[in-house]
């Protein structure tokens, strides 16, 4: 840091390069984390983990496994870095349950001036609900303390039900579950979803037989898809068949096992996605006004449209800031021009009060974005007390949290 600071350079921090936006472009010098990963401390009596910024999320279960612990949730993809995940607000789903930010009691980060800064129950612990999730705007985190949970095993239901159905009886479906999401092609009737609970480690485990797995999620999901998306460039006719095709051979299985074997996928098939978190009572609207939209538009999409949930937090850059959330996500295949589609999804987002998330695209300002969280000014205060020379600045900071 003193280097750079003396040679007038930005620095910024990288972990998995997962974003789909250019908040870890380095215009100066480009840290990668690689190197620092590991486990640094556990205590299986407190459940307080302490981790190497740069591990990645899919490593953390086995360092965890010897202390009986677990990650609380997790996001349905495990290859991000802990810290690069927490500092863009990865979430799962589950209304009980806030995103990986919410599990953090402890940061350790480099500062502008190239100290170290501890912030945690005994120091600064104020500081915490804006530096969880930080947009890497603050400082270099190397190490990331968690408060993990007993592990635990899960018992997964995924089945096709008419989409009718699910919106009319969306409430009850997430109150009645642990977690509970679902996905919807576009140019069906049907949603495919994904109902999850939660069982002591104990629990008997019926995992996925390896041959249907491989079938379903490398085969199907990933293999054919992938050919699907590409020849649906050329030829978009074939969309709408396939989607209903897909519907009918894939979500319909029964399974328990470990929970981050339950709660992350693998997906292989390239995309960009957009990502709105809304207040959870605005979920249905927002969800038919982007139906009624692809109607309308005759675009033939074929990506499904997620739809998650998650509990109100205290993080104050948190999508779910202070408010009961619910995540619709709109992805195209990566060959695909997204702009239109996402532009017009991301103005039914913003009728219904959403707030995009900090790691996928969207469109709004500094401007825009002090609108949807009422800490906005307290967090961009804090970033003039640790770094007034915008060390750690780029362009995507520019643009949505000032210069």
């Amino acid at each position: 840091m003193q280097a750079a600071a003396a040679q007038g350079l930005t620095v910024k921090a990288v972990g998995a390069g997962h974003s789909f936006t250019g908040i870890a472009v380095a215009p100066g010098v480009l840290l990668e984390l690689d190197d620092l990963q590991g486990l640094v401390s556990a205590d299986a009596a407190t459940g307080r983990v302490s981790l190497l910024a740069g591990t990645r999320l899919h490593r953390i279960p086995a360092l965890l496994a010897p202390y009986g612990l677990a990650m609380e949730n997790l996001g349905d993809i495990d290859r991000q870095s802990i810290s690069g995940a927490i500092s863009t607000g990865t979430h799962g789903t589950g209304a009980r349950f806030g995103g990986l930010a919410t599990q953090v009691v402890g940061i350790t980060m480099i500062t502008a001036a190239g100290e170290f800064l501890r912030i945690d129950e005994e120091r600064d612990p104020e500081l915490l609900p804006a530096a969880a999730l930080g947009l890497g705007a603050l400082g270099i985190i190397v190490e990331v303390t968690l408060q993990c949970v007993p592990a635990f095993v899960m018992r997964a239901i995924d089945e096709p039900a008419p989409l009718a159905d699910v919106l009319a009886t969306l409430d009850e479906r997430v109150a009645a579950s642990d977690h509970f999401e679902f996905y919807w092609f576009p140019h069906t009737d049907v949603a495919l979803t994904k109902t999850q609970s939660r069982l002591p480690e104990s629990a008997k485990r019926e995992p996925l037989p390896a041959v249907g797995k491989w079938i379903d999620e490398t085969l199907l999901s990933n293999g054919v898809y992938r050919v699907v998306c590409a020849a649906g460039r050329a030829a978009p006719a074939i969309t709408p068949p396939f989607s209903r095709l897909a519907v009918k051979l894939t979500g319909d299985r029964r399974y328990t096992d470990l929970s981050h074997r339950v709660l992350t996928q693998s997906r292989t098939v390239r995309f960009r996605e957009m990502e709105y978190a809304l207040p959870v009572e605005n979920v249905v609207p927002a969800f038919r006004a982007v139906q009624s939209l692809i109607a309308q538009r005759g675009w033939r999409v074929e990506f499904p449209i997620e739809v998650r949930f998650a509990r109100e937090d205290d993080r104050w850059l948190s999508t779910a800031y202070g408010r009961a959330t619910g995540y619709i996500a709109v992805h195209r295949y990566w060959r695909n021009d997204p702009t239109e589609y996402f532009g017009a999804v991301e103005q039914i987002m913003l009728e219904h009060g959403g707030r995009p998330h900090w790691g996928k695209l969207h469109t709004l300002t500094a401007e825009q974005l002090r609108e949807k969280y009422p800490l906005f000014d307290d967090f961009t205060a804090l970033r003039d007390r640790l770094d007034p020379e915008r060390r750690f600045a780029n362009r995507h900071l520019d643009r949505i949290l000032g210069t």
